[in-house]
């Protein structure tokens, strides 16, 4: 038992170690060409054995951040300097708009679902960050534990195993719940649905992000509301000062938010800013969707916090699921509705009655077992490292002047090209070679992102990857 406890600590060691050592590389502290210190010499700084600093070392190089030469030592290999600067930012005009890009979106969604495409618009895991046979394992044992075999209708407010599991979970992002706090959905979008029947009405407008994801734009058309779109720093978040003065201007009955790794710029707001935006909306009685689909899907040390964490109220109504981190097929997903509880039930029932009873019991499982750490550690690092190298090819074959983001968790890296080039007009271009992106046209109501794309970083980096990178370059460069 001592050496198993002896063999998770070294492991923990050299990770966290690597990780030090990236995040100076990407804050260009330690610049292409630098030597690194030897592997004796990092064990005696660093007070470790020579085989975990050894294993430090080559963790940076499956990151493709580190290279060894013979005979001399390692050295950074990463080129973060040409993307120094973040994607701007932008204001959208002083109107406020329907949805207006449903084609656009559906050419997307559509192509998306091609085969031999390859769907780097796609933002979820790849088949094989998933552990298939452990759900299966878990969809089996939940099947004999339950008495029918799971084929009744489940509880109105969703499985209780379920629900007990998600709020342990919340205590990670500083949640105070109990599974009574928690409604069980289909997925994280029909929470978002729920949530908005619960506060807006037809006509109401609702502020959202800019950019944001694009399926937000199509249920507000289908609900008949007014969107009011508020500008999104690519690190700290959705622009709190406009906000402020927009409230005074505009009657907004709700926001929708996703504060941890935006999709997508991929911002993080800190949890001041957090803590500020509840203030601010509890003050108005503003009711706050937060989309925290996200959350879990952090590179750093720890989960950040949730708005909800700081909701001393009742007006912060979070939303997640399992789709984003684990089985999208699966359709499992939940709210925190606060005070809106009773209305977000009523519009459940009238819904749906009832939420999938065979895969909320299953995912009750798999998170009551522990399976769920284990696998979001893989997965962090997976995607951590899938960034990386994502953002390594970009600096590559990307023309000069390109600015990308750098996300600290989630799928997406959110790439600002050269002003002549035309997001859609490349989205089509690429699709003739079997590439989809997402262009940025379909984030916002309007033109303003038109030079932006999205890229996203769930599908295992590899020879068909770097290459489809290469492409993109290539075509990026010749409609300059």
């Amino acid at each position: 038992m001592e050496n198993v406890m002896h063999t998770a600590e070294a492991d923990f060691l050299y990770a966290q170690i690597a990780s030090r050592i990236a995040q100076q590389i990407q804050q260009n502290l330690l610049k292409p060409g630098d030597k690194l210190p030897s592997v004796r010499a990092l064990s005696h700084e660093q007070g470790i054995s020579i085989s975990t600093a050894y294993k430090a070392y080559v963790e940076l190089e499956n990151m493709g951040l580190i290279e060894a030469r013979p005979k001399s030592g390692y050295y950074v290999k990463f080129l973060p300097a040409r993307f120094t600067k973040q994607p701007e930012h932008k204001h959208p005009p002083e109107k406020i708009a329907q949805a207006s890009v449903a084609e656009m979106i559906a050419m997307v969604y559509h192509n998306m679902a091609e085969e031999d495409v390859l769907r780097l618009s796609r933002s979820s895991p790849s088949i094989n960050l998933i552990p298939v046979a452990k759900l299966n394992k878990s969809m089996l044992e939940a099947m004999r534990k339950s008495p029918t075999g799971n084929v009744n209708y489940e509880k109105l407010q969703g499985n209780t195993e379920l629900r007990k599991q998600v709020a342990k979970l919340a205590f990670n992002w500083g949640g105070r719940i109990t599974e009574e706090d928690v409604v069980t959905t289909q997925g994280c979008m029909e929470a978002l649905v729920f949530c908005l029947r619960a506060v807006t009405n037809s006509g109401d407008t609702v502020a959202i992000e800019s950019p944001t994801y694009f399926a937000i734009f199509e249920i507000m058309q289908s609900m008949g509301l007014n969107v009011l779109e508020i500008p999104v720093d690519p690190v700290t978040g959705v622009d709190i000062e406009y906000l402020e003065q927009a409230i005074t201007k505009v009657d907004i009955k709700a926001c929708l938010f996703v504060s941890n790794f935006s999709n997508p710029v991929g911002s993080c707001m800190p949890d001041a800013r957090k803590q500020q935006l509840v203030t601010l909306l509890a003050g108005k009685q503003i009711p706050l969707i937060e989309d925290d689909i996200y959350g879990e899907i952090y590179f750093g040390k720890s989960r950040p916090r949730t708005c909800q964490s700081f909701d001393t109220e009742g007006w912060v109504m979070l939303c997640a699921s399992v789709s984003k981190s684990l089985a999208p097929g699966y359709r499992v997903g939940w709210c925190i509705p606060g005070r809106f509880k009773a209305q977000v039930i009523n519009i459940k029932m009238m819904h749906t009655i009832s939420s999938a009873t065979p895969t909320q019991a299953a995912i009750a499982h798999f998170f009551e077992t522990g399976r769920y750490d284990l696998h979001m550690r893989k997965l962090r690092k997976a995607l951590f490292t899938q960034c990386l190298r994502y953002s390594q090819a970009i600096a590559t074959y990307f023309p000069p002047g390109t600015k990308i983001s750098q996300p600290q968790g989630g799928y997406a890296l959110w790439i600002q090209l050269h002003e002549k080039i035309n997001a859609f007009e490349l989205y089509q271009s690429a699709m003739a070679q079997n590439i989809s992106i997402a262009p940025g046209q379909i984030f916002s109501t309007d033109a303003r992102f038109s030079n932006f794309i999205r890229i996203s970083f769930g599908i295992t980096y590899d020879s068909v990857i770097e290459e489809g990178i290469k492409t993109l370059g290539k075509l990026i460069a010749d409609s300059i």
